[in-house]
């Protein structure tokens, strides 16, 4: 979820005058005072520190020109902060990597350090008088620009503890208004930092429960903070000052109850603040997807898609081709992922962005392009501005999705060739496979074992703060102690008060009597299920595939018109399912066109597939090809028809100049596989 606030950290410099009404009510009392403020000098050269504060009105620290500026008031005075906050300004607000933000942070130290021994009495006595206060407001500025640069590179370089030990500091001055927004970022730190323990940083508690404690805890702390100190300040900045300073601390609590299942609370602090304008519709829509609210949640995360993020996580395109994966958009989905990298490129997001590609992928039946995104997120160095989701998160789904990857790719080898139990070299491939599979899943289980939160960002299914779907969880707890995951979902099914998602516990208690050998009564609970009326149902076609699936392979053929009901139903629903499934679907093939050597191949090999092909009939859905030839390249043209007599498939193309392999990928495109016009 993302902070309060961290779409325009590096901006604040240049808005502090404008955003969430800072000193509105003071500028034109401020006009006359602002210059002979920078002459007042507690110690030092007075005559450099005049040239320094002179040449500083002309640029800003984030100016182009602002590093060598920042060199010239080092040089002339050494000892004032000044140039020393320009030169890690000028770093910070260029920053897109680790090393960017560690080589920032000791010019902000030693920024920091001047100021406050030049003016620490100054900060000290600020709220004395509301004429001290404008007389010093431009040394405060300052001190909130190198707070918020600083407090900025120990986040994004996860370190808590100095954050924490920064708005000590800050407290200590006892400042009547909370400008710094400390109480909000202590509450943040807390909740981001919720499954460490006092054994990493001594400042947090010793269990998730206490940590997310102790963070509503400084909320509250922070709205009396506010309530204590309104008199002052209505005095001072006007009697609507304090809305603002409410309005940040409710972003937290929002975020928190969301995470803590009190949705009702949650729900009133977003709707408040949507009625003020200082929603986060992004964390909004994290809340209405844990909550199985998905097309509410896809039109809020739409609304942040075109927020001007700088250099950050962008989270709406990583949980929108999320979202669309469940509603088989994977097109879209792999789209969108695909244009947020190439606009982004390898900055700060680029390896979130490539997770939801390889999820794109996977779903669409793309599982070379999969693996290639996979690959690249593993490999990639991200750094989590602005965001609550963390390393051991971004580890886990990259793992996650590759123990799917590694399942697909052995049910990929069986589908290609019916007699695959007999061929020498898929046997091969799939030993290997399961090996490979074997030792991913150790690393995952590993993970899961050690992460105290894993309830609810595994088990919960649906969780604001999870980076992973409930098919994901699935592929992971389905080969692990069936009864006692069995017994977990039936107490979710009691206990748990997502109405929109008690069908997805449902759906898993059912697929666990089937792994536990109680067919039977799993059949009946499926059955159960599909008669459910889900108001939401296009936005959940990934849990109608799951189910259509386990009720082709509970019913089976044996049962004639109601097993030919279900696999179809799961053709026409979630099409690239089925060449990674048990389940075999009916269909016609028809072929027209060109008829010589290299198409016949490609036919054969096509046939060779794992699909009942069959006369055209109804009921039966049918596949339609036709070859054509421009010099040594061919082309097929395929149209799908479902069995309900939907278009699956319409004008799709394939060009190809071998068979070798092109019946097979032919075979993967009439299940709605996407991929390269061309096949090499």
């Amino acid at each position: 979820m993302k902070k309060k606030g961290s779409i325009c950290n590096k901006e604040v410099f240049k808005t502090w005058h404008t955003t969430t009404g800072r000193l509105c009510m003071l500028l034109t009392f401020l006009a006359c005072s602002l210059l002979t403020g920078f002459n007042s000098f507690a110690q030092g050269n007075a005559a450099a520190r005049y040239e320094i504060d002179a040449k500083r009105m002309g640029v800003k620290p984030t100016d182009d020109d602002a590093l060598p500026r920042s060199r010239e008031f080092i040089r002339l005075d050494s000892t004032y902060y000044v140039g020393w906050m320009y030169e890690g300004i000028y770093k910070w607000d260029r920053s897109a990597d680790y090393l960017g933000y560690k080589n920032a942070i000791p010019a902000l130290q030693k920024a920091l350090q001047l100021l406050e021994k030049d003016y620490g009495t100054t900060m000290q006595n600020l709220y004395s008088s509301m004429g001290y206060f404008t007389q010093h407001v431009n040394r405060y500025e300052d001190f909130f620009t190198i707070f918020q640069a600083l407090s900025g590179c120990y986040d994004n370089l996860e370190m808590p503890d100095r954050v924490m030990q920064l708005m000590d500091k800050v407290n200590r001055y006892q400042f009547k208004k909370d400008y710094f927004g400390v109480y909000g970022h202590r509450a943040w730190t807390y909740h981001r930092n919720r499954f460490l323990t006092s054994a990493n940083f001594p400042f947090l508690k010793n269990s998730v429960q206490e940590n997310e404690q102790k963070a509503l805890a400084c909320c509250y702390d922070g709205l009396a903070f506010i309530e204590s100190n309104k008199a002052q300040n209505d005095q001072w900045f006007g009697p609507y000052q304090s809305e603002n300073d409410k309005l940040q601390i409710y972003h937290y609590l929002a975020m928190l109850h969301c995470y803590n299942k009190n949705y009702d609370s949650s729900e009133y602090y977003y709707m408040y603040m949507a009625s003020r304008g200082a929603v986060s519709w992004n964390n909004f829509g994290s809340m209405q997807l844990e909550t199985g609210q998905f097309t509410a949640a896809i039109s809020y995360y739409e609304r942040d898609l075109f927020k001007s993020y700088d250099r950050i996580l962008h989270e709406p395109y990583y949980y929108l081709p999320f979202l669309h994966v469940l509603g088989n958009r994977t097109k879209e989905a792999i789209k969108m992922a695909q244009e947020i990298i190439q606009q982004n490129g390898s900055t700060p997001g680029f390896g979130w962005y490539n997770i939801a590609l390889a999820r794109g992928y996977l779903y669409d039946g793309q599982l070379d392009s999969c693996e290639f995104a996979l690959n690249k997120a593993a490999n990639f160095r991200e750094i989590h501005i602005g965001t609550t989701l963390t390393q051991n998160q971004y580890n886990f789904s990259v793992n996650l999705l590759r123990v799917q990857l590694l399942d697909r790719k052995m049910s990929q080898i069986k589908f290609f060739d019916k007699g695959w139990w007999y061929a020498p070299n898929a046997l091969y491939k799939l030993s290997a496979y399961k090996i490979e599979k074997m030792m991913a899943e150790y690393v995952v289980v590993n993970e899961l074992a050690f992460n105290p939160e894993r309830t609810r960002i595994v088990y919960d299914l649906f969780c604001s703060e999870a980076t992973t779907s409930f098919d994901e969880a699935w592929y992971l707890l389905k080969d692990f102690s069936p009864a006692f995951f069995r017994k977990m979902y039936e107490r979710y099914l009691q206990q748990d008060s997502r109405t929109n998602v008690q069908r997805y516990f449902f759906l898993f208690a059912a697929k666990f009597k089937w792994e536990q050998g109680n067919r039977q009564a799993a059949k009946d609970d499926f059955e159960r299920l599909a008669q459910v009326n889900l108001p939401d149902g296009h936005n959940e076609k990934l849990l109608l595939g799951r189910l259509y699936e386990s009720l082709a392979l509970a019913t089976g053929k044996g049962e004639g018109q109601h097993y030919s009901n279900y696999r179809n139903a799961l053709f026409a629903t979630y099409p690239q399912l089925v060449p990674f499934s048990d389940v075999r679907i009916k269909m016609h093939l028809s072929t027209s066109g060109t008829d010589d050597a290299v198409t016949r191949a490609v036919i054969s090999g096509l046939k060779n597939c794992s699909v009942d092909w069959s006369s055209s009939g109804p009921g039966i859905p049918e596949a339609r090809i036709q070859f054509s030839q421009k010099g040594n390249r061919y082309q097929a043209t395929i149209q799908v028809i479902t069995a309900s007599g939907n278009v699956l498939v319409d004008n799709g193309r394939l060009l190809f100049r071998k068979a070798e392999g092109t019946g097979q990928e032919l075979a993967l495109r009439l299940f709605g596989k996407g991929g390269a016009l061309e096949f090499n």
